[in-house]
C-alpha cells in the first residue's frame, strides 16, 4: 500500500522578509550599476564619451582602450608587478601573520608577552613617512624593487590579533595529546594548528591579497622604474595625469585618454573579483571565528 503524498504548502512571504529582499535588491543594484557603467564607458567610444560622458550602452561599440592596453609591453608588465606582489606578498604576509599568532596564542613564557606588545604598539604609533623612506632606500637599499612594497605592508597588526582568536579556540586537549604522542611545538603547528585554522587563514590571505593588488602609494614613493611599475600605479598615474598616456604604445593614433582610464580600472578589478568566490565559503566561519573572544 502506497501512501499519498500531498504537496506542502509554501508558507506567506512575511513583511520583514520582504522587506529584506527588497532591500538586498536595492543594494545589489547600488554596487552593480556604478561597474556596469565603468565597462559600459571602457566601451564606448572616444569622442561620445568625452561629449556625453556614460551612458548606459556602449554605442558607438569600441575595442581601441583594450587593444591599446593588449598592444605594448608596459601593462603586461604591470600585471606581472601587481602578481609578484600579491602573490609573494600575501604568501609572506600569511606566514609572519601565523607565526606570530600562533607565538601569542600559546602564552609562552618570557616570549608571548613581548611579541604581543611588539605586535600591538604599531596598531597606536607608527614611525612616519619620512622615517620609513630612509629605512626603504638608505639602509635596505630597495628602491626600484617590489619588496619595498611587500615589506613595509607585511604585516597588520589587526590581522595578527584576529588570527590569535582563532588559535585559542582551537580544542586544547587534541594539543596536549599530540604532545603525549612526542609532536613537538612546530609540528603541533604545521600539522594541526594550521590545517584546523584553514578558514580564517583564507579570510586573512584574501585582505592581505587585497591590500597588496590595490597598493600603490607605496610603489609611488619606492619604485620609479615604469617597467616596475604596478596596475594600480599605472592607473593612478593615467587618472592624474593625461600625458602620462604617452608612455603607453600606439599605433599612430591618438591615445583614448577617457576610455583607457575606465579599461585600465575593468582589467585592474577582474582578479580580485574572480578570487572572491574561491574564499567566500570560508567567508562567514573564518570571519565568525576570529571575532570570538578566545
Amino acid at each position: 500500500m502506497s501512501a499519498t503524498t500531498t504537496p506542502r504548502r509554501r508558507a506567506p512571504l512575511d513583511p520583514f522578509t520582504a522587506i529584506s529582499f527588497v532591500g538586498v535588491f536595492i543594494f545589489v543594484l547600488a554596487c552593480l550599476f556604478p561597474l556596469w557603467m565603468i565597462i559600459s564607458g571602457s566601451l564606448t567610444d572616444e569622442s561620445r564619451l568625452s561629449q556625453t560622458g556614460y551612458s548606459l550602452i556602449p554605442s558607438p561599440f569600441s575595442l581601441e582602450a583594450y587593444k591599446t592596453i593588449l598592444a605594448g609591453p608596459t601593462v603586461v608588465n604591470a600585471y606581472i608587478a601587481s602578481g609578484f606582489i600579491t602573490v609573494v606578498g600575501t604568501a609572506l604576509s600569511l606566514a609572519c601573520t601565523a607565526g606570530i599568532a600562533w607565538v601569542i596564542a600559546r602564552r609562552l613564557p618570557m616570549i608571548s608577552r613581548p611579541v604581543a606588545v611588539f605586535a600591538y604598539v604599531p596598531m597606536l604609533f607608527t614611525g612616519g613617512l619620512v622615517p620609513l623612506y630612509l629605512l626603504v632606500t638608505q639602509y635596505l637599499h630597495l628602491q626600484n624593487s617590489w619588496f619595498a612594497v611587500i615589506l613595509p605592508l607585511l604585516v597588520a597588526p589587526f590581522l595578527v590579533f584576529i588570527a590569535v582568536g582563532s588559535f585559542r579556540q582551537l580544542p586544547e586537549s587534541i594539543m596536549e595529546s599530540a604532545r603525549i604522542d612526542g609532536a613537538g611545538e612546530l609540528r603541533i603547528f604545521f600539522q594541526i594548528a594550521l590545517p584546523l585554522s584553514k578558514p580564517i587563514l583564507a579570510v586573512i590571505g584574501l585582505f592581505y591579497a587585497v591590500s597588496f593588488w590595490n597598493e600603490w602609494f607605496t610603489a609611488l614613493l619606492f619604485i620609479s622604474d615604469i617597467d616596475k611599475f604596478p596596475l594600480p600605479l599605472l592607473l593612478q598615474n593615467l587618472v592624474a595625469n593625461v600625458s602620462a598616456s604617452t608612455m603607453l604604445p600606439t599605433s599612430g593614433h591618438a591615445v583614448p585618454v577617457y576610455q583607457l582610464r575606465l579599461a585600465l580600472t575593468v582589467v585592474t578589478i577582474g582578479p580580485i573579483l574572480l578570487a572572491y568566490p574561491f574564499a567566500q565559503r570560508y567567508f562567514v566561519k573564518g570571519i565568525t571565528l576570529g571575532a570570538t573572544k578566545g
